[in-house]
């Protein structure tokens, strides 16, 4: 399978065994914070576990802020990206996945639907998603077909984004083949021109985004996926911890408040 194209006008040529080393060791590094958060997620379910996890984790913590990064806001151009919520909501949300990661999985399946409920469908907050592909060749394809579907309907790609992940497989096996993705989206009832979507995945047609979005999760030096920012604001606190998260959502939206 090709590889997404680096080759930009006026853009140095990263050399792909550079590229393939990084994700590798990006992709080692993931894989302990994916044990960890899944045994944090798993802790989360048990409350009375869950306020001696709040009480060895979090309180060491109360010098950064709700487990936010210290350095300047990141910027987004949110224009560009699928999203969820009302567009002028004072908190946005930025997610950075990848659908073959399974803590993507878990923290789309068990902490996005609290978000949604408390910040999204009162109109504090809104969500937005970046690719990230870096596990596997087919992260890649899945990243292409996301888009192509964004590109079709903003408010198809969430149910497919859940879809995706819903029947995601192992990430030591390539499952996610232009087959699969389309028959995902052909069983969800999007809405949309599924031909239109198989053309684009085996014509690449968004791989200038997908390469766009990668790049600026490079630039930003996230460690892997799931990796949030609250507006602009790196999240480095447990992602299977909502009642930090949800600190660090009210604390940005306190501060959005006393800005405008």
């Amino acid at each position: 399978m090709q590889t997404l194209s680096n080759s930009k006008p006026g853009k140095k040529k990263i050399n792909p065994e550079i590229k393939r080393q990084k994700n590798q060791e990006r992709l080692e590094k993931e894989r302990i914070r994916q044990r960890k958060t899944m045994r944090n997620l798993i802790i989360g379910t048990v409350a009375v576990i869950a306020v001696v996890v709040l009480l060895i984790v979090f309180i060491p913590n109360n010098n950064n802020t709700a487990g936010t990064s210290s350095s300047a806001p990141a910027t987004f151009d949110y224009a560009q990206l699928p999203f969820k919520g009302k567009t002028d909501a004072p908190v946005k949300i930025v997610e950075f996945g990848d659908f073959k990661c399974p803590i993507c999985k878990q923290y789309n399946e068990q902490i996005v639907p609290q978000i949604e409920k408390d910040y999204i469908n009162t109109g504090t907050a809104a969500l937005y998603f970046s690719n990230f592909p870096f596990i596997g060749e087919d992260s890649k394809t899945a990243a292409l077909a996301v888009e192509s579907v964004y590109h079709q309907k903003n408010e198809a790609f969430w149910p497919y984004l859940d879809s995706i992940y819903a029947n995601q497989k192992d990430e030591n096996t390539e499952w996610a083949t232009t087959d699969y993705l389309v028959q995902l989206a052909e069983k969800a009832n999007l809405g949309i021109d599924t031909a239109k979507l198989r053309e684009d995945i085996e014509n690449k047609t968004y791989a200038k985004q997908v390469e766009a979005q990668y790049d600026k999760g490079e630039a930003l030096q996230i460690p892997g996926t799931p990796s949030i920012f609250i507006n602009g604001v790196q999240y480095t606190g447990d992602l299977g911890d909502y009642k930090a998260l949800k600190q660090a959502i009210e604390q940005a939206k306190t501060a959005a408040g006393s800005e405008g």
